[in-house]
């Protein structure tokens, strides 16, 4: 069984999934994917102590600090290169930035390769995505929109942005 409910924030109306002991879905609104990769069924209960928890960090977030919070259980489904590459992008502290060469690197694929599975990040926002940047600094793909993109690092307090 998978529950949902939502979360309003900053950047817009957030839907988060779980299977009732993980989180396996935080979307934003109309970003590319949305959705992607959910369960066919899910009932809304906003009761599950892991939203309680994904609502916590989520707070502190968008109140423009490192989350001091635990961070929720998270669970993404996805392929197992996929999973490593999300993998990097927790790894990727709060207010900085990694090239997805960088990433590519580490993990011996292209930066292709680690930008599509990026793409495909099931958890936005916990699971950084938005931290990857093209190697000159540019902000590029990110499946919530480049605005929303920008604004996420803005709040990380990352003023080099180019």
């Amino acid at each position: 069984m998978h529950y949902y409910t939502y979360y309003d924030s900053p950047v817009g109306r957030l839907l988060l999934e779980c299977d009732g002991t993980a989180l396996t879905g935080l979307w934003i609104e109309n970003q590319k994917y949305y959705a992607a990769g959910a369960a066919d069924v899910r009932n809304i209960d906003d009761t599950r102590p892991v939203f309680d928890a994904a609502r916590v960090w989520l707070n502190e977030y968008f109140a423009g600090t490192a989350p001091a919070a635990a961070c929720p259980p998270l669970r993404p489904r996805g392929t197992d290169f996929q999973r490593r590459v999300w993998d990097m992008l927790r790894h990727i502290p709060y207010g900085k930035t990694a090239t997805y060469g960088d990433i590519a690197h580490q993990l011996n694929t292209s930066p292709r390769a680690v930008g599509t599975a990026i793409g495909r990040n099931p958890i936005s926002i916990i699971i950084p995505c938005h931290r990857a940047i093209g190697t000159d600094g540019a902000l590029t793909g990110y499946a919530g929109g480049l605005t929303v993109k920008e604004v996420l690092l803005r709040m990380e307090d990352m003023t080099a942005i180019n």
